[in-house]
């Protein structure tokens, strides 16, 4: 079986990430949306919050199952049996970020990590830009799934 993690805080999950889910799932048998837990970084929604968002989101998909985590990625990904990381970038920086952080968890753990290009469409959402326009009364609803919209109203 070709399991994936697609590991992030998903403060809250946006649109650019379920892009990434919904294609990811084409190349792997299973995805694991993967909750970081830090206990330093301050959130605006709540572990519990975050996850109903996903669950909700991705309600009745299989493929897709939701968890989080606190630790290592790559030793998350050993306990629940992932060979792989799905990752999505959005422009350059993106990749230079994030190809630092797959040749380290190569070298650890022996995990692959694959790159999906976000689309065009959901290219420049974050959830820190959606967290900004939410806390100052701002148009969010089309950056975000059905799950987040419901919450906040």
């Amino acid at each position: 079986m070709k399991r994936a993690i697609f590991p992030g805080s998903f403060d809250p999950i946006t649109l650019g990430h379920c892009d990434i889910v919904k294609r990811g799932i084409h190349l792997f048998d299973e995805i694991i949306i993967a909750i970081g837990e830090n206990s330093t970084k301050k959130y605006m929604f709540s572990l519990k919050q975050r996850k109903a968002f996903i669950e909700a989101t991705f309600k009745g998909n299989s493929k897709i199952k939701v968890m989080s985590y606190s630790g290592l990625t790559t030793d998350f990904c050993k306990n629940v049996g992932a060979d792989f990381i799905l990752r999505g970038l959005r422009n350059p920086a993106d990749f230079e970020f994030e190809k630092a952080i797959a040749h380290t968890n190569r070298k650890i753990g022996q995990i692959e990590t694959v790159f999906l290009l976000t689309s065009v469409e959901t290219s420049f959402i974050s959830s820190s830009i959606v967290r900004e326009i939410i806390n100052y009364k701002g148009a969010y609803k089309n950056l975000v799934p059905k799950a987040v919209k419901t919450e906040i109203l």
